[in-house]
């Protein structure tokens, strides 16, 4: 392949055919920052400090001087390097008007949401803001879009950005030079070569699966049956809910947070996994916020859409998407916190053994050796029905302090991108000992949707009261554990 461009995997071109006015395919965090050396005489930020700082790095983020281009014929995406590239584009400057408090904040991060990223550029922005807590604190809106990261590879770039040292100094940044954008028939030829090369490797592994024909036939079948598991997950509708109609463009923005310690009791006393707490906490929110609306809960099928890292250790610090999809029933029906986490548990041990994580690296592996087109309809397809109701991932991160040019990181809140007819997505993302949540919605369909941050704090009070009378029972107090 010619070394001028960067071919998108199938599953990373997926999130590009998605994407219209209304279903922005950009993922985000709003991170908040004491202020330290970065606030300026005035009780602004220094924005110069910060570009420079974010251009010092890029040499390690290639992709974030690349834009969008296609394949003649097949019309397949690739990166190019953007001979126009503007940081001063990319990173962007703006003030909270007084009191700059959390609301403002909120607000502002809903705008940016609410705006869809330019395709003739380099797919993100950060937004610098300003006179958060009258200057004491600034915030970082992050935006990227899902073909370029997910959750883990976001990850890895926060810790490109920041560091565990307060006192990181500013290098220069290392001088780059654009490559020149191949032509159509550069590109073309390049990719027609990479499938002559990718069919001669096969012929050359035959005699090594000669070897073992009955193993290549039980293989052939499971991934076939993997596929097949897959793709029948997603035509099965769950319930219509307010919550599951057309979207809009406008975005609205809350956040939570809890000490990740308490978390980690519960799980402790109760059972389960962190993950299997923060579902159950979800359903227990939903039960409160549809029993509102006057649904019948035993009538109701509400399914969440679960990602799953398939991210290996070697494959850490790579830009892309590595991820399967896990669609478990919440149980909103149920009314005891504890019956609710032993739910969500029982259903989370019966995904992770199945072959939908299976499935789904057949499929994208079928689909970049042939064309993406086959994971962009299963995934379409999907999308114009309604396999679960909303989003929640979550995504642990570092432990430990970071900072930004000595500024530190006091919260991280993530962001999800809402696919058609979904219009509430839950993101989490541990870090420093505080389990942030993130919460978008579509404006129109969930304008309270504070009222259902409440109830998300209501429901995991609801199962920590159920721990604390258990370790009461056993007589018992349970200490911090060392991971989820």
């Amino acid at each position: 392949m010619p070394e001028s461009y960067t071919r998108l995997s199938a599953q990373d071109a997926t999130f590009l055919d998605l994407e219209s006015t209304s279903h922005h395919q950009h993922i985000a965090a709003t991170l908040v920052f004491e202020s330290g050396p970065l606030r300026t005489r005035e009780g602004g930020v220094d924005i110069q400090r910060i570009r420079d700082y974010v251009e010092s790095r890029l040499h390690l983020l290639p992709r974030y001087r690349q834009r969008l281009a296609r394949i003649p014929v097949e019309n397949h995406p690739v990166w190019v390097d953007d001979p126009h590239f503007n940081l001063g584009y990319h990173v962007r400057h703006t003030a909270l008007p007084l009191p700059g408090d959390a609301s403002q904040l909120k607000e502002i991060s809903g705008r940016v949401l609410s705006q869809q990223l330019d395709r003739e550029r380099p797919l993100w922005e950060i937004w610098v803001v300003e006179g958060l807590d009258g200057g004491e604190r600034f915030a970082l809106v992050q935006k990227v879009h899902h073909c370029m990261i997910d959750g883990v590879s976001g990850v890895d770039l926060m810790a490109i950005l920041m560091s565990p040292d307060a006192e990181v100094l500013c290098p220069p940044a290392p001088p780059w030079k654009p490559r020149p954008i191949p032509s159509g028939i550069e590109m073309l030829t390049g990719d027609l070569a990479r499938r002559f090369s990718e069919a001669a490797e096969a012929v050359r592994s035959a005699p090594e699966v000669l070897r073992d024909p009955l193993g290549l036939v039980g293989r052939i079948r499971e991934g076939a049956q993997a596929v097949s598991e897959t793709l029948g997950a997603g035509l099965h509708n769950a319930s219509e809910t307010p919550i599951n109609q057309p979207l809009g463009p406008h975005r609205k923005f809350e956040w939570h947070q809890m000490d990740l310690a308490r978390v980690k009791r519960v799980k402790q006393s109760l059972g389960g996994t962190v993950n299997d707490v923060v579902l159950a906490t979800v359903a227990g929110a939903l039960r409160r916020f549809l029993t509102l609306r006057r649904l019948d809960l035993n009538r109701l099928e509400i399914r969440a859409n679960v990602p799953v890292s398939l991210r290996s250790t070697d494959e850490r610090g790579t830009l892309g998407n590595r991820i399967a999809l896990l669609m478990p029933e919440l149980p909103v029906d149920e009314a005891d916190p504890v019956t609710r986490l032993d739910r969500v548990h029982a259903t989370m041990a019966e995904l992770k053994h199945s072959r939908l994580a299976m499935g789904a690296e057949v499929l994208a592996a079928v689909s970049d050796w042939t064309s993406a087109t086959l994971l962009s309809l299963a995934v379409r397809g999907a999308a114009r029905g309604r396999p679960y109701n909303l989003v929640v991932t979550n995504v642990p991160g570092p432990q430990l302090p970071l900072y930004l040019l000595g500024a530190r990181v006091e919260a991280c809140y993530p962001v999800v991108n809402l696919l058609p007819n979904q219009g509430l997505g839950v993101a989490l993302f541990s870090y420093a000992g505080t389990l942030f949540w993130g919460f978008t919605a579509d404006l129109d369909q969930l304008p309270d949707l504070g009222s259902f941050v409440d109830a998300i704090d209501q429901a995991f009070l609801e199962l920590e009261e159920a721990a604390e009378a258990e370790e009461k029972r056993t007589g018992q107090v349970l200490a911090e554990p060392e991971s989820a």
